[in-house]
């Protein structure tokens, strides 16, 4: 946007300055200093410039894992791949203050190749998500596709798979199907538990 200008901060925040940029909260200005620092806004959201100068949006700030390590990480990139695997519905990475990354990952009945699997190894798509073949052949998959993408300190280490699929009705997804992690990992604790026992 003509105007416009737009950094990136350490912690990958986008930052804009410019003329459309508004000068403050009303009567607030502890919300304004904690929102423009500078004459910048901060976006909230985490960003890159590509090779020919486009910004990407890679994932929002208040996603972002802080390992025990102290490392941060977008989650959004990693969940992406996990989702890229042929019979996954959903995938929560999870790794805040936690030593390593792990993932909830949700399989939906209804798909084709969730189906497919099931009859190809004689098994009720129902109970799935237990059979020892599918956690085998997710396995493969992150360990195989998804790990290699990133770096050590973002590879998942262990995962679970859920009976069902996340929902609108247990908040676990926005009505515009977009995960709501604080109603994740309230709904599931005690599975993200037994992953760091």
């Amino acid at each position: 946007i003509p105007g416009t200008e737009v950094r990136i901060a350490e912690d990958g925040e986008i930052k804009v300055k410019g003329p459309h940029v508004f000068m403050g909260y009303y009567k607030n200005q502890e919300a304004t200093d904690e929102t423009l620092v500078d004459g910048f806004l901060l976006t909230g959201d985490l960003g890159e410039f590509d090779d020919d100068g486009y910004l990407k949006i890679t994932g929002r700030k208040k996603d972002i894992i802080i390992t025990a390590g102290g490392k941060n990480i977008a989650p959004k990139n990693i969940e992406s791949a996990i989702k890229d695997i042929d019979i996954v519905s959903q995938a929560v990475v999870i790794g805040d203050r936690r030593k390593f990354l792990s993932a909830l990952i949700t399989i939906a009945k209804d798909d084709d190749a969730v189906v497919a699997f099931a009859k190809e190894h004689g098994l009720d798509v129902d109970s799935l998500h237990a059979a020892p073949v599918l956690r085998e052949h997710l396995q493969k998959a992150i360990d195989e596709q998804v790990n290699p993408q990133f770096a050590r300190v973002e590879h998942v280490r262990k995962f679970e798979i859920l009976p069902r699929d996340f929902t609108i009705a247990d908040q676990e997804l926005t009505p515009t199907l977009k995960i709501k992690r604080k109603f994740v990992n309230e709904n599931w604790a005690d599975t993200i538990e037994s992953m760091y026992a």
